[in-house]
């Protein structure tokens, strides 16, 4: 554990960053890319229906993603902030709960899932011509395979917390690799003609089998070098500390499920233009995941080191993480904005050839990919509270970006403006959630310089 206490404390913030942020970043890239994986083979049918069923099934997945975040996000956090307030004994209590807690709702939504399935599609924007195809998804990817994909998320954020992104890393992008290699075994090979997108959901659930597996055995490992405890016997001593997983946990969560409600005003608007903008814009939201995988993917990273420095009161270094993230995530988003200016028309194509989809896709892409800067820094500035536990500042923001500002704007645009006014929509919703972001940052560093202050003084030096 030395070494790793010597990665949160000593080594230089940009190594420190990059040790912990490259190999998350690579293994959300790989999620992407099995992602896009999907999309592409189902694309490969040219049948615009399946590919727009997967485009509305994935928002329960999604949904799915959030109930994993109120224990892995917010266990991850914390298991951090008890490291750097050099607490490991209730760091593992911490983790034991987390892990089992994830069990527990994930079950619990899957089996809601199960019994609700067609009313649930058909509320979140499955047609006639898509509903069968979004039942086939949904139940291998949410019923069947839903306990793993959510534990393996929790799992990644529990090793990432203690300093091991490498290991975290490496499980997510086998995962993402096998399920490259499943899908055209299962599509094309093991299951009959038209049974396209069952095989897809199918390679997806055995590949989140397979990574469950693998960082299972890595936690179980690691458990005489890390703070990291599966032990049931942790949970009900973990169980005091709900409050402060949740309080980042639940922010998180309202974020995705907010992101979710947003996904399914968007597919229920769009769907009333008719199944192709649905799948155009399924399309152009699985490519924009190219930029928001990566924006994660560093704000993951340097989740941790300023988890551990602000906990420690070493604010010079938790601020030097923040801002070499915020100038990294910064450059990313305009070098995607000129590829996707530049290459539109390419990259839609590569997932689909009907020529109505892909042209209304391409416009899509060229708009949606200017919200790219802001989205990055909502990510990197919400990121920053959820790492010292501001779960009211976080709250609100998640609130703003995808909730209170974006759904309405979203009625108000389609009203004005139609199809293409629904699609401006999120580059409006980050504008406006960055200057909130921007504020409430502002006064926060106002709050550490005053710490600051009493620390040099003689006062309490840590939050």
């Amino acid at each position: 554990m030395n070494e790793k206490k010597e990665l949160f404390e000593s080594t230089p913030v940009p190594k420190a960053l990059a040790t912990l942020a490259i190999p998350t970043i690579i293994s959300s890239l790989i999620s992407m890319i099995y992602n896009l994986a999907d999309t592409f083979f189902i694309g490969q049918t040219d049948d615009p229906y399946k590919v727009a069923a997967t485009s509305v099934s994935f928002v329960l997945l999604f949904l799915m993603n959030a109930l994993a975040s109120l224990f892995g996000m917010g266990g991850g956090s914390l298991i951090s902030r008890l490291l750097g307030r050099q607490e490991g004994p209730e760091a593992r209590k911490v983790s034991a709960f987390s892990f089992y807690g994830t069990i527990l709702v994930t079950l619990l939504y899957s089996v809601c899932v199960y019994i609700f399935m067609n009313p649930l599609l058909r509320f979140i924007g499955a047609s006639d011509n898509t509903i069968g195809y979004a039942a086939d998804y949904t139940f291998w990817v949410v019923v069947v395979g839903g306990i793993p994909s959510a534990l393996s998320m929790t799992m990644a954020h529990m090793l990432r917390s203690t300093g091991y992104a490498k290991q975290a890393s490496f499980g997510l992008g086998m995962g993402g690799v096998l399920n490259i290699v499943f899908d055209p075994l299962f599509m094309f090979v093991l299951l009959e003609p038209g049974q396209e997108v069952a095989g897809v959901a199918i390679a997806t659930a055995l590949a989140s089998v397979c990574t469950t597996i693998y960082l299972l055995i890595t936690i179980l490992r690691l458990r005489n070098k890390t703070v990291l405890s599966l032990s049931p016997r942790m949970i009900l001593p973990g169980m005091k500390y709900i409050g402060e997983i949740f309080s980042v946990g639940f922010p998180s969560a309202v974020a995705t499920i907010l992101a979710c409600l947003s996904n399914i005003t968007v597919n229920n608007l769009v769907s009333s233009y008719g199944d192709i903008p649905v799948a155009a814009l399924g399309i152009v939201k699985k490519i924009d995941m190219l930029p928001m995988n990566v924006g994660m993917g560093l704000c993951q990273g340097m989740m941790p080191l300023v988890a551990y420095n602000y906990a420690s009161g070493d604010y010079e270094r938790m601020h030097s993480a923040a801002k070499w993230a915020r100038i990294i995530g910064m450059t990313f988003a305009g070098l995607c904005i000129v590829a996707f200016q530049i290459f539109a028309e390419g990259t839609v194509r590569l997932f689909i050839k009907d020529e109505q989809t892909f042209t209304m896709g391409t416009t899509f892409l060229r708009i949606c990919c200017l919200a790219t800067p802001l989205m990055i820094s909502n990510f990197q500035m919400n990121f920053t509270f959820q790492a010292m536990g501001k779960g009211r500042q976080s709250l609100i923001l998640s609130a703003c970006r995808q909730g209170l500002v974006n759904i309405p704007l979203l009625f108000l645009m389609n009203a004005l403006f139609g199809l293409y006014g629904v699609v401006w929509t999120q580059l409006l919703s980050d504008g406006i959630t960055l200057v909130l972001s921007f504020i409430l940052y502002q006064k926060l560093l106002k709050s550490l310089r005053e710490l600051e202050a009493e620390s040099q003084h003689g006062g309490p030096a840590l939050p």
